[in-house]
């Protein structure tokens, strides 16, 4: 089965497995040094913050986003004193994960309430297949999207995740909500790191990747996630993915035919 364990920053575990167990080694007040695992580890942290260190690079973990880390990557940790945080781990010699490097995903709410449940018992209640399937299951070319937690920026990002396409500005979200754009615009980049139309746009951008995998037409994509125009979309989709609608789906299609 998968091994999980959950922990606080100075250490304590709860249900950890042989593999967890592992990181006991290396635990200490407010971190771990760099090591390196023979196990793929999903990390996902329900209460605190939590910045993992890999190739250089920081990511910083929330309740919306997770971190994949592959098998024989270097990193290191810092977390908060009342951080907790979940870990699942994965032989390499059954699973394949569909990343090379430390990568963030975005946590959906079925993914969160099996983490949690899992956190909460002590029984296996899944087997390690199902579970791995479960979290590997997002898109893996979404880009990251951390949740806001405020009250008014939490509701636009709930009301935008049900319909990517509405149209309406932050100034105009503020209103139909009682409070100023500024305090909602500060929220958002507060809270996820992001401006709130950059965000809208990575939105937007996710949504419409399940679209193009289902073999719509990109005019019909971009009209339906909310871009105003066609080219609009594609030249956002190029500046984040680094390659245009049509391209993108003629390399999906070769990957799948290969």
């Amino acid at each position: 089965m998968a091994e999980r364990a959950v922990m606080t920053s100075v250490g304590t575990e709860a249900g950890a497995g042989a593999g967890a167990a592992v990181d006991d080694d290396f635990i200490a007040m407010g971190g771990h040094p760099t090591h390196v695992h023979d196990f793929h580890q999903f990390l996902y942290v329900p209460l605190g913050r939590i910045v993992i260190t890999a190739h250089g690079r920081d990511h910083q973990l929330s309740p919306s986003v997770a971190l994949w880390i592959p098998a024989g990557i270097p990193h290191s940790a810092r977390f908060d004193s009342d951080s907790l945080f979940a870990v699942e781990t994965f032989s390499t010699d059954r699973h394949t994960l569909p990343y090379t490097r430390a990568t963030i995903v975005n946590v959906s709410a079925e993914q969160r309430r099996l983490l949690l449940g899992r956190m909460r018992s002590s029984e296996a209640k899944h087997d390690e297949s199902s579970v791995f399937a479960a979290l590997s299951g997002s898109h893996p070319d979404s880009l990251p999207l951390p949740r806001p937690t405020s009250h008014a920026a939490g509701t636009v990002a709930r009301e935008l995740i049900r319909t990517p396409s509405d149209p309406r500005t932050a100034t105009e979200w503020a209103e139909s909500l009682y409070t100023n754009s500024t305090s909602l615009r500060r929220a958002f980049r507060a809270e996820t790191g992001l401006a709130f139309s950059e965000w809208r746009t990575r939105l937007r951008l996710n949504h419409s990747l399940d679209l193009l995998a289902q073999g719509q037409m990109v005019s019909t994509v971009a009209a339906r996630v909310g871009f105003v125009s066609t080219n609009g979309y594609i030249l956002a989709f190029r500046r984040y993915f680094h390659e245009t609608p049509g391209a993108y789906m003629r390399r999906s299609e070769q990957h799948s035919a290969a």
